[in-house]
């Protein structure tokens, strides 16, 4: 008689991976053991940096399977082009190299990617140079990998299917990763123009009434505003109305005003409740402090307090107008805002 394992349990015989949020609650082998297992079997493009490495190692991986290189691919993202974010192949191995828990230290690269430097996760470390010396300590460690850092190129002058500056600076890591990998650069291009994007990265979701909505990953103070020049690239002359949610208790301490200074380049905002994702609360510190904060700086610009998100989709939507661009912003759970705002809009 075979006995079924309980609800949530593995199958027999199954080896457990645990990611960083799981871990010391539930046994197994760790995410940054088992990338490293993967990254020394296969020949390793990894693409780790403070921003970008998700499109970036994105589109790495989808000009080789447009190639016909039949890459495998592990990335912190959905890549719908490509059908998810992992897939094995018999080819280049992409990963996403991950900072916020050290993993990158365990990883094996023959090509290592930095898209760049800067300091986002303030619970790991305690100053920028700090994640400046992982990466180095990462690179030291892999002698004869060859390396592409993203502060040392020039944003491509290309057509892209993704606007904005920032990924044409994604875009050139990614050739000349490719480069290296064998790929030659007038084919690489060519392919690459097709790249639509990662899930989550200035993703359009849906229109109503003239309002386009988009939601975006972005949560660090470097990437909302690049994600905000972008949009409005794409606004056409409308305006930019942003619903963001704040990832992390220690992050919105430590950047609170670097915060407000990138949502003022939005003409009008919304905040909710912070995410907490893995974190306890810290007292005093919510949301409201960057609305304080944003009020200081944009006296007249509309602005809105609303903890829970279901309240903040519905002032979002009631600040849009037609032709303007509504952006729901954060690394957390903000994505379940985008129905309710193309209802309200609908409506």
């Amino acid at each position: 008689m075979t006995v079924a394992p309980e609800p949530g349990a593995p199958p027999a015989g199954a080896e457990v991976v645990v990611s960083t949020a799981y871990a010391g609650r539930i046994e197994g082998k760790s995410r940054a053991e088992l990338l490293g297992e993967l990254t020394r079997l296969a020949r390793s493009i990894v693409v780790a940096g403070a921003h970008g490495k998700t499109t970036t190692a994105g589109m790495v991986a989808f000009c080789l399977d447009r190639l016909g290189e039949d890459p495998s691919f592990a990335i912190g993202g959905e890549i719908p082009q490509l059908g998810g974010h992992a897939r094995a192949g018999s080819g280049w191995f992409v990963v996403e190299g991950d900072e916020s828990d050290r993993t990158i230290a365990s990883l094996s690269a023959e090509i290592a990617v930095i898209t760049n430097v800067d300091l986002d996760h303030h619970t790991t470390f305690a100053s920028r140079a700090e994640v400046e010396e992982l990466f180095a300590g990462w690179l030291r460690s892999l002698p004869a990998a060859a390396v592409v850092r993203g502060d040392e190129l020039e944003p491509v002058d290309l057509e892209l299917s993704v606007p904005g500056e920032h990924n044409r600076r994604n875009a050139a890591c990614a050739l000349a990763a490719l480069e290296l990998a064998g790929v030659a650069r007038r084919d690489a291009e060519r392919v690459l123009a097709g790249f639509r994007g990662a899930g989550r990265r200035l993703e359009a979701r849906g229109e109503a009434n003239g309002v386009l909505v988009v939601d975006d990953y972005a949560h660090h103070p470097a990437e909302i505003e690049a994600t905000l020049a972008a949009a409005r690239d794409l606004a056409s002359g409308g305006r930019i109305v942003v619903l963001f949610q704040p990832h992390l208790y220690s992050r919105t301490a430590y950047l609170e005003r670097e915060l407000a200074d990138a949502l003022a380049h939005a003409d009008a905002a919304c905040v909710t409740e912070i995410y907490p994702a893995r974190e306890e609360p810290l007292p005093g510190v919510t949301g409201k402090l960057l609305v304080d904060r944003l009020c200081e700086l944009r006296p007249g610009m509309p602005i809105g307090w609303a903890p829970a998100l279901e309240a903040a989709a519905a002032v979002t939507a009631a600040q849009a107008r037609r032709g303007d661009i509504v952006l729901t912003i954060g690394a957390g759970d903000v994505d379940r805002a985008v129905p309710l705002i193309l209802e309200r809009l609908a409506a």
